[in-house]
């Protein structure tokens, strides 16, 4: 096959668009061809990211995400199908990524990105690229890209916002001069608690490929100390500028960072189980405990779902009375604080939160179902339905 300027007859051909851009050209796609971008996540941002930095041309993309594909997945992940469902992420990712473009290299890590583990595989990539959803990957990202030296290119989205920025601690700010420290457990509520808008993740996570992009070639002004954020409801961006904190835990003068595993304190969630002791307390229960418990007491046991009305239509446990999180402050006094109640919600979050308020109302008996429905579903009774 012929080669002109390191790029071949095919590829001259395939970038063209690129190559008649003089911000990109020959030289611009050869850089990108000699890339190598480590995607965290093929979710959400991960789709739009590895869809587009393939196309562009990127030389090596490496994607790691240990979870499989669901149908919930499917209303924003569309890098996965309706095929795809039950098989790893990272491994079906790579597969449409190599039907998109067959030149480039896909390395992918069925694994879960932990401090064991980070600096190994993110060593040998030049730009990391965020597209975790939870707080435990994005400190540890964080963390790892400032001890490595390399920039990170952050992405997140929530209900109809999402946020854009690159952190790079050599000539910035990194993600902790931002938020220097986790949230406690359960102050933050997950996507599959709060919701996102299926375009949401494309939108950011396309602004996300862009600056990798913009990195690799060296064209244009990055999002370095900018923060940028998107109303979809609204349709407005808005920018915030972020400056290198002196007392940075992660970059500041005399930091001493060291990896760690930081689920426990603010993961909230963590494979659909609640983590963290203090989301509610010496006062979980697991599956096992309320099945046997429902056994013995049957309807004399108040089980409270603290969900959405849609949610409560896609499963529900029996003997549930309903009352959403939002409404319970004002609808505590439809509850009998002498009998002994059991929340429960998807994924154990919101019930502690839930547990929390009544046991300062005088409900001494309210106990929260550990890792929510979700973990019910995994462990006791495996016919309801998932989302």
């Amino acid at each position: 096959m012929l080669v002109q300027d390191g790029l071949t007859q095919d590829e001259l051909q395939r970038y063209s668009r690129h190559l008649v851009l003089p911000e990109v050209g020959i030289a611009g796609q050869r850089k990108l061809k000699a890339a190598k971008v480590l995607l965290i996540g093929a979710g959400g941002l991960g789709s739009p990211l590895a869809l587009y930095l393939a196309a562009a041309g990127v030389g090596t993309l490496g994607i790691i995400d240990s979870d499989v594909v669901e149908v919930s997945n499917l209303q924003r992940q569309i890098v996965h199908d309706a095929g795809a469902l039950g098989v790893n992420k990272a491994e079906n990712a790579a597969a449409r990524l190599g039907a998109l473009n067959g030149a480039i290299d896909v390395r992918t890590f069925n694994a879960r990105l932990n401090a064991q583990n980070a600096l190994r595989i993110m060593r040998d990539y030049d730009v990391v690229v965020d597209g975790s959803d939870n707080f435990p990957t994005r400190y540890l990202v964080n963390d790892a890209c400032v001890m490595l030296g390399k920039p990170n290119v952050y992405g997140s989205v929530y209900r109809f916002e999402g946020q854009a920025s690159v952190f790079d601690a050599r000539v910035g700010p990194c993600y902790r001069c931002l938020f220097p420290q986790p949230p406690p457990p359960g102050a933050v509520p997950s996507c599959e608690e709060g919701g996102v808008l299926g375009v949401l993740p494309g939108i950011i996570g396309l602004i996300q490929a862009t600056e990798a992009i913009k990195l690799i070639i060296g064209a244009g002004q990055s999002l370095c100390g900018r923060l940028l954020v998107f109303d979809a409801l609204e349709m407005r961006f808005r920018e915030l500028k972020l400056a290198k904190a002196s007392d940075c835990p992660a970059c500041g003068p005399g930091a001493v960072l060291k990896l760690e595993d930081i689920e426990a304190s603010c993961a909230g969630t963590v494979h659909g189980r609640a983590s963290g002791s203090q989301q509610s307390g010496d006062f979980d229960v697991t599956p096992q405990a309320l099945k046997a418990k429902l056994q013995q007491q049957g309807s004399a046991l108040e089980l409270l779902d603290v969900r959405e009305d849609y949610e409560l239509q896609i499963a529900a446990l029996p003997y549930t009375k309903h009352i959403p999180i939002g409404q319970l402050a004002s609808r505590v006094g439809e509850l009998d604080p002498r009998k002994e109640t059991v929340v429960y919600c998807h994924s154990g979050a919101r019930s502690g939160r839930a547990v929390r308020l009544l046991r300062n109302k005088g409900f001494n008996q309210a106990f929260n179902l550990e890792g929510g429905i979700s973990r019910w579903t995994d462990d006791i009774e495996p016919g309801l339905k998932r989302y």
